[in-house]
């Protein structure tokens, strides 16, 4: 090397990977989620869980009307209740089990043909499914007094159909006569409910990809076949919803009870009414509450685990 070449230049030496700080979010920011959620909550608060306290409380009361009521933690108003009653709560389940198996039945078709075959009729369709809403609970099932009545059209047709003669030994009727009688209460608590089983059905089913039945026939699967493997197990989340929206409230119903059936006929929500509004048992009526929704309660977990989904959307 000469004196006039510059000695060689020392290898450059690696950059340090620059380290990203993320900038944590302000405590305004991380408390929004919080407040938005804050309405539902206070919600919840006053108009649920304040209430079940109160009516949890008023269980294990003792006194009468005249004396007041106290706390003494009266258990045995339960057991009372449970004994008491038990007809009334095996009833409420039949009838609110029979209704649901009814609104599957005759709501699964319809949800299906809206779903896939209504076509631009659909928006027509959901809307008459939904208009029974537009009218009083109260108002829809006293009309079903006058379409049951003694000699009406639908008992002729029930007669000369020879229906009422297998009802009548089943023990739903009574001869020739279907208002005041189990079938009637059932008929109603159907009728009310149905929407409830429709829309969810409905919903679940326009989820469903149109291509999975064509690949299904493809594959040379008959229409009976990828109903029972495509369509029917996709469609288990609007089976569970459904069948729970209308299970739940109509267990506890006592309008359809009471405009349609008789003194045979009561179910556990009659029960409830009279004596908080009557015999103004409170200690009772609340026990009773209580028990039904504990009975539902755990109907409903065996239910959605025997059911395999979890997922009720």
């Amino acid at each position: 090397m000469s004196l006039t070449e510059a000695p060689p230049a020392p290898p450059a030496q690696p950059e340090e990977p620059r380290k990203l700080t993320l900038r944590k979010p302000s405590t305004r920011k991380r408390l929004i989620p919080y407040w938005l959620l804050l309405p539902g909550i206070l919600w919840l608060l006053v108009f649920f869980a304040l209430p079940l306290v109160y009516q949890a409380s008023t269980s294990v009361q003792t006194g009468s009307l005249e004396q007041g009521f106290e706390v003494t933690w009266h258990f045995q108003t339960y057991v009372d209740a449970l004994r008491d009653y038990y007809p009334q709560f095996i009833r409420s389940l039949l009838y609110a089990g029979t209704a649901t198996i009814l609104c599957l039945l005759l709501g699964y078709p319809l949800a299906y043909l809206i779903a896939f075959k209504a076509g631009r009729w659909r928006n027509l369709v959901l809307v008459l499914v939904i208009a029974p809403f537009f009218t009083s609970f109260l108002i829809r099932t006293l009309a079903w007094k006058t379409i049951l009545a003694d000699g009406g059209a639908v008992v002729d047709v029930l007669n000369t159909l020879h229906v009422l003669d297998v009802t009548s030994w089943l023990g739903w009727t009574e001869s020739n006569r279907v208002l005041a009688t189990p079938m009637a209460v059932v008929c109603g608590l159907t009728y009310n409910f149905l929407p409830f089983m429709i829309l969810p059905l409905y919903t679940s089913l326009e989820r469903i990809d149109g291509r999975l039945h064509e690949a299904a026939g493809d594959l040379y699967a008959t229409p009976a076949t990828t109903f029972r493997k495509v369509t029917f197990p996709l469609s288990m989340p609007g089976v569970v919803s459904g069948t729970l929206l209308t299970f739940i409230p109509a267990s506890g119903d006592y309008v359809n009870a009471e405009l349609l059936g008789s003194t045979d006929t009561k179910m556990v929500g009659s029960v409830i009414q009279s004596q908080f509004l009557r015999v103004l048992d409170y200690p009772t009526a609340a026990a009773l509450s209580f028990i039904l929704m504990a009975i539902v309660l755990l109907m409903v977990t065996f239910y959605i685990r025997r059911s395999g989904t979890e997922d009720l959307v």
